[in-house]
């Protein structure tokens, strides 16, 4: 299977997935770290797929997207863009809207305090 079958096999089987420098528990730079912790914070059951662990998944992952850096989001089959674009999602509150509308459980009060103590 090719790193690109694998990718959309990945991101159409999980309503939330990270592709990142490390994994949800252990990340390994400090955007995946901040992307993964907002999503671990809010309570949001997400996949991780670890891209040092495969340089053709990491790869892939930026032509797949068209988009050149790791971290990568994606919500039910959507690319949904990289740390400084989840960051000001969830800012803003837009990353709430897209998980409700696409009827991904999480928690709105950690959402509410991640604007509280970073506004």
């Amino acid at each position: 299977m090719s790193a690109q079958d694998q990718i959309k096999d990945t991101v159409t089987a999980n309503d939330v997935v990270l592709f990142m420098k490390g994994t949800k528990s252990m990340p390994q730079c400090g955007f995946s770290s901040r992307v993964a912790g907002v999503l671990n914070f809010m309570g949001v059951d997400f996949a991780d797929v670890n891209v040092l662990a495969d340089e053709a998944i990491r790869q892939g992952i930026k032509d797949f997207s068209d988009w050149p850096t790791v971290p990568q989001l994606y919500v039910k089959g959507e690319f949904v863009g990289g740390c400084d674009i989840i960051t000001e999602m969830t800012m803003s509150g837009e990353l709430d809207q897209l998980l409700e509308n696409s009827g991904v459980t999480f928690d709105k009060d950690a959402a509410e305090k991640i604007r509280e103590h970073n506004g």
